[in-house]
Parts: structure tokens; sequence; C-alpha cells
């Protein structure tokens, strides 16, 4: 009977082998981790490997992000989808924020992104930009206004649930 292996999420993709006795490897193919991993190992095992090694090849990512790249993408999404409603004085990648995808300082509207979401599709880092300016202009946190500028996102519906499968497998709060 074969034993049941840990699912990883739509972005890690591990590739078994009978060849390869005890080491693993890791590097980053388009958009997901491929891990190379022995067959022949104990499931609980091969998830402390692999989550080990995902976090590994992510942080390399995540050490060329440009804040720069980052601002122009707000300023135009501020114009194209929001009508150039928010105000902000910065957006820039963080590597300390493991609970949330995104957060707005309020007062000087300082946005501040996950590293985590370096690797995502374009749609789905837009939806988050896109909701933390939401956050620039509305008040009173997620209500019905909010949602209503915040679903104006390039396919919301769609980013919204490739981050709920990431959150489920692996990507924030792990």
């Amino acid at each position: 009977m074969e034993r049941q292996r840990p699912d990883y999420g739509p972005d890690v993709e591990v590739r078994r082998s009978r060849r390869r006795r005890r080491t693993y490897q890791a590097r980053a193919e388009g958009g997901k981790v491929v891990v190379l991993a022995p067959a022949d190992i104990d499931p609980a095992q091969e998830r402390r490997e692999v989550t080990a090694l995902v976090e590994r090849v992510r942080g390399r990512t995540a050490n060329r992000l440009d804040d720069a790249a980052l601002e122009r993408r707000a300023r135009r999404l501020a114009e194209e989808v929001l009508d150039g409603r928010p105000e902000f004085e910065s957006i820039r990648w963080v590597r300390n924020m493991t609970r949330r995808w995104g957060s707005v300082s309020l007062g000087p509207n300082r946005i501040r992104i996950s590293h985590r979401l370096a690797e995502v599709p374009d749609y789905v880092l837009d939806d988050v930009i896109v909701h933390e300016l939401a956050h620039t202009f509305v008040e009173g946190g997620h209500g019905p206004e909010f949602w209503a500028w915040a679903s104006r996102a390039p396919q919301h519906e769609r980013a919204r649930g490739y981050l709920e499968a990431y959150q489920r497998w692996g990507g924030i709060g792990r």
C-alpha cells in the first residue's frame, strides 16, 4: 500500500526518484519551486525537508525584490483601476510579514507587501496592491464600499481563490 504524500499546493512540485537515496534539491522553475526528492522516504520527513527547501528558494527570490518597480505598479493601478483616488507615501516589499499579504500604516499611508508574494502571478499581486490602495481612501475597514473598490482589481475572484489556496498549502502563516 502506497503512503499518502503531502500536497504542497499549486506552486510547489515534488519530483520523486527511486534513484535518489537521501538528498533533496530545489530550484525555481517558472512560477513554481521544483523539489527533487527520494521516492522511498517517510512522508513526515519529506514534508520537513521540502518545506525548508521551498522557504530557502523563496528567500533567494525575495532578495531580488524591486521597491521602485512595485511603486510604479501601484501608481499605475491607482490611476487605472481606482480612478486616481488613493494617496500613499510609499509601497515596499518586506520580509518580516508572515501572517498577512499586505498592510497600510494610516496617516502617512505607507504600504507594505509580503515578500512571499514575489513569485505569484501578476494578477494576484495586483489584487493585493489594489486591496491595500483601497484602504488608503475608504474608511471603515472591509465594508461594502471597501469591497466595491477592492473588487475592481483585474481577475479579483480568481486572485482571491489563488491566495486562499496559497495560504492553505504553506504560503503565509505556516
